[in-house]
């Protein structure tokens, strides 16, 4: 073991969404009777589902696992129209977390659509995010996820295109498809401001600069993760081995043989006490310098729900 030094990336984990999603499960565990209900999961990590599921959170796949005029939330990655009209027919009480980012792209691809323009959509099949931003506006989007289909995708109008993207992409990768498709359709209109989130971006420069003083990589974030695979990917192209681990427990020893700075981030829904787990890891087997490296400074917090801010309110005037 020669592990001398660990950097951590600053900023790392949480983002705004997601600490405003879980804010969301919590504070409607307070406020209604339960039990809550939740589609799909809350954010793509497995010791934040343990932890509600542990306070009696049922999450579901979809809405016809759910009895009528129960409590369900929306996960911070958004749904369809459809959706909504699903759960209105079976009354229930709908507390929506989807992240105000991705709710951004939903309302531009119900503009563009509006405009009568073909709608590309950078993304990764089968993403919940992706399904709920097709189905604003199912006739005029296609989905295209490397440059090879951006390449090959087809529209009625070459002048009349759009593009929006999923809020988790690698920003790099994202750029190369939309260069793509400014070739092919000069006309292409892009919205007024970058779809891939602000913290996705953060994550991924901080995991660059990183990744260019340590020869290990280590990212916390489950593997449905997208945002948390991309920081793996995007660790790589720098040049450093990565792994995407779930916790300190997934650390395997031979990684660490003639390392002697490994950098540590994580994903934007992996909480913090899972990095102070990695550090106290490192420090037991020896490593005694532990640098924080901030590259950028996040500001952003997002207020909650309507639905919940009434429901406080509510509670406040009924003492």
């Amino acid at each position: 073991m020669t592990v001398k030094k660990v950097l951590l990336a600053k900023p790392r984990g949480f983002c705004a969404g997601v600490e405003r999603a879980i804010e969301v499960v919590n504070l409607a565990l307070e406020l209604f009777e339960g039990p809550i209900y939740v589609r799909k999961e809350i954010v793509h990590n497995k010791h934040v589902i343990d932890h509600f599921e542990a306070k009696g959170v049922i999450f579901v796949e979809e809405l016809d696992q759910v009895p009528g005029g129960a409590t369900v939330i929306f996960s911070a990655h958004g749904v369809s129209p459809a959706v909504r009209r699903e759960a209105a027919a079976k009354n229930l009480k709908v507390v929506d977390a989807t992240c105000p980012l991705v709710t951004k792209v939903h309302l531009e691809a119900v503009r563009f659509a509006r405009e009568a323009r073909s709608i590309i959509l950078i993304g990764h099949q089968g993403h919940e995010e992706v399904e709920g931003t097709m189905g604003e506006a199912p006739d005029h989007v296609q989905l295209v996820g490397t440059e090879q289909e951006a390449e090959a995708v087809q529209v009625p109008d070459p002048d009349r295109v759009a593009v929006i993207t999923q809020t988790t992409l690698g920003v790099d990768d994202a750029q190369r498809i939309i260069d793509v498709l400014k070739r092919r359709f000069p006309k292409l209109v892009t919205p007024p401001s970058h779809d891939i989130c602000y913290a996705t971006q953060n994550r991924q420069t901080a995991v660059q600069r990183l990744a260019e003083r340590a020869q290990l990589v280590l990212v916390l974030g489950s593997d449905n993760s997208s945002n948390s695979r991309r920081l793996r990917e995007v660790a790589e192209d720098a040049g450093a081995r990565a792994y995407l681990i779930d916790d300190a427990s997934q650390i395997d020893p031979a990684w660490l043989d003639g390392v002697e700075c490994v950098a540590v981030t994580a994903g934007a829904s992996a909480p913090e006490y899972l990095v102070e787990e990695v550090i106290d890891h490192f420090r037991a087997l020896g490593a005694s310098d532990v640098e924080e490296l901030e590259v950028i400074r996040e500001r952003v917090t997002f207020v909650a729900p309507p639905e919940l801010a009434r429901a406080m309110a509510e509670r406040e005037t009924g003492r």
